[in-house]
């Protein structure tokens, strides 16, 4: 994790999440939603095919846009791995900010994970997304 100078955390000096805690949370939150889903979209939705996508389009969306802009400020993944999602300011992300980051994501990957790997030189270790929301993500550690 790099340290940062100044911090919009008065009382702690401000700490991005690494590239690795943050694929590590995203990792953990496949487990968490995706194997829920999985089964239920195999037991359940497995003949319709419409429904299985629509499905697990609004749950992915829901569970990332509410947990991020609700009180913990972050999925249980990064709530794991110690990190949070913050706006600009080191506030709470608004819904809409929430659900334009996790909708941000798709541009992030489909241009070859470009978005995503753009926090490896971004001064602030912000992906694509996270710069189409106004959302830093940090640790909440320290």
């Amino acid at each position: 994790m790099e340290l940062v100078e100044e911090s919009i955390f008065p009382d702690r000096p401000l700490v991005y999440a690494s590239f690795w805690s943050r694929f590590g949370a995203y990792i953990l939150d496949i487990f968490i939603v995706g194997i829920p889903l999985g089964i239920l979209n195999y037991t359940v939705f497995a003949s319709h095919g419409l429904i299985y996508y629509v499905v697990n389009f609004s749950a992915s969306w829901l569970y990332a846009a509410l947990l991020e802009s609700g009180p913990g400020m972050a999925t249980l993944g990064k709530r794991a791995l110690g990190i949070k999602v913050t706006n600009m300011e080191g506030n709470q992300l608004t819904f809409g900010q929430a659900t334009g980051r996790h909708f941000g994501k798709y541009i992030s990957g489909i241009i070859l994970l470009i978005g995503y790997f753009m926090m490896l030189w971004d001064e602030r270790s912000q992906t694509l997304h996270d710069k189409m929301a106004g959302a830093l993500v940090v640790s909440s550690d320290r």
